[in-house]
């Protein structure tokens, strides 16, 4: 089998799993994801690094510098893999497919939103008995919410995960 038969199934596959998602819609559950996608956004991890800015404390001021690098990092080298692999969005790659949120660009892989939650969780890991569970989890519901509205491929998702871990990692060594 070769290299591209291979690429092919797992493609096919990641089709698959997406389109496997729609049958947990619920109207109540997709409000949710939204949410979950919305806090997510570039716009949202701006206003919580002023917000802990703004607190001015050491502790807060620090929790800033991790998710301003960390979450910065990955989205960077999001942006610059989304434009180098050129992968459409599900809703432009599979017909009669239509995404429950609006895309924030036309390419799919990988998922900026993710890697980003991924590195602040995994910068703010340590940083308190509760911040990073908390961010963990949130950084997962995130991830799940881009598949269940359509955004990204899971395999996008799984590759924002993997920058967010490089993101974090990065923080921690520079910005801790």
């Amino acid at each position: 089998m070769g290299i591209v038969t291979t690429l092919r199934r797992v493609l096919a596959w990641d089709e698959a799993m997406l389109l496997s998602v729609r049958r947990w819609h619920r109207p109540m559950l997709t409000r949710l994801m939204r949410h979950f996608t919305h806090l997510g956004d570039a716009r949202s991890w701006v206003f919580l690094g002023v917000a802990l800015l703004a607190v001015g404390s050491a502790e807060t001021t620090s929790l800033a510098r991790l998710l301003g690098v960390g979450a910065g990092g990955a989205a960077l080298l999001a942006q610059v893999l989304k434009r180098m692999s050129g992968r459409r969005r599900p809703s432009d790659g599979i017909a009669d497919f239509e995404a429950l949120a609006a895309n924030p660009d036309a390419f799919s892989f990988p998922s900026g939103h993710t890697a980003a939650a991924v590195a602040v969780a995994v910068a703010w890991a340590g940083e308190g008995m509760v911040l990073g569970p908390v961010a963990t989890a949130f950084a997962v519901s995130v991830g799940f919410s881009r598949v269940y509205l359509g955004a990204h491929y899971p395999l996008d998702v799984g590759a924002g995960v993997l920058l967010g871990l490089v993101g974090g990692v990065l923080a921690r060594l520079v910005g801790g």
